[in-house]
């Protein structure tokens, strides 16, 4: 029995032909996260990660951009701007801090959307992501430095692993912003596509990779990115690991059969 995928304020979702839709739903906040759309995506993510449904998972938001990062106006309100000691350490261990790991960590591919704005989470969210599909519109932005802060919800780890850190720097530091083009050079963005294009391409993305051999693009997808911190002498072992669970896999034996009838394969996710 599984559990269904309700909608909240600030977020629509969905689940069709093994994708699940999580949209961000505020334009007129640019889709800003709040806690509860935050707390909504992170549920959202803990049902997928038992889903058998889900064999991949697509992030976009609706109106004219992404997201525009954390609603911190609503979170300070009443506290003069400033807050409360002790708050941040309390909260973002529930918060971003289970969100970033989770899409990492999350056992089907991840495919963002954007349009527009991708700002502080939202560039996050995009960087956590398998792959990203941006329009010609995106613009990428870490703006906590020009606000006098420092980087939350894994954005030094996420920035220094995507893009090295002298561009990191620039990032962060600087408080550079990126366009799609730009994004793409550095390794960010997958595929930059015209405006107005993000998400029927990103959904294209999403659905060949639900079609695919869940299994082995998990275990692929795990391989990756712990690949950065692994020596090559830790990395081959559990490669074979890998490769003995897919090898037990349906898909294994549909992906060979198909190989030897000389025709597509027809994954099934098993």
């Amino acid at each position: 029995m599984y559990s269904e995928y309700p909608a909240v304020e600030g977020l629509v979702t969905g689940l069709s032909e093994g994708v699940l839709s999580l949209r961000l739903a505020d334009p007129r906040r640019r889709n800003a996260l709040n806690d509860r759309s935050l707390r909504a995506v992170i549920d959202a993510l803990e049902l997928a990660q038992n889903d058998e449904r889900v064999r991949a998972v697509l992030l976009s938001g609706e109106g004219g951009d992404f997201c525009s990062g954390f609603d911190i106006v609503a979170r300070n309100a009443g506290s003069g701007g400033r807050p409360r000691p002790g708050a941040i350490q309390r909260r973002l261990p529930s918060q971003a801090h289970r969100l970033i790991p989770q899409l990492c960590e999350l056992q089907v591919p991840v495919v963002c959307a954007v349009t527009g704005y991708a700002v502080g989470i939202g560039f996050q969210l995009a960087l956590a992501s398998d792959f990203v599909v941006a329009d010609t519109t995106a613009t990428f932005w870490q703006p906590f430095i020009t606000r006098g802060m420092t980087p939350d919800s894994g954005a030094t780890w996420l920035t220094a692993r995507a893009v090295g850190p002298l561009r990191a720097r620039r990032l962060l530091m600087l408080g550079e912003r990126l366009d799609a083009d730009t994004a793409s050079a550095w390794g960010v963005v997958h595929e930059v596509v015209e405006p107005g294009r993000a998400d029927e391409a990103a959904g294209a993305l999403a659905a060949r990779l639900a079609a695919g051999p869940t299994v082995a693009l998990g275990l692929t997808k795990a391989l990756i990115n712990q690949a950065a911190d692994a020596a090559l002498r830790e990395q081959l072992p559990a490669e074979a690991f890998a490769l003995e669970v897919s090898s037990r896999a349906q898909d294994f034996r549909e992906g060979l059969s198909a190989f030897v009838e000389k025709r597509e394969p027809k994954f099934t996710g098993k």
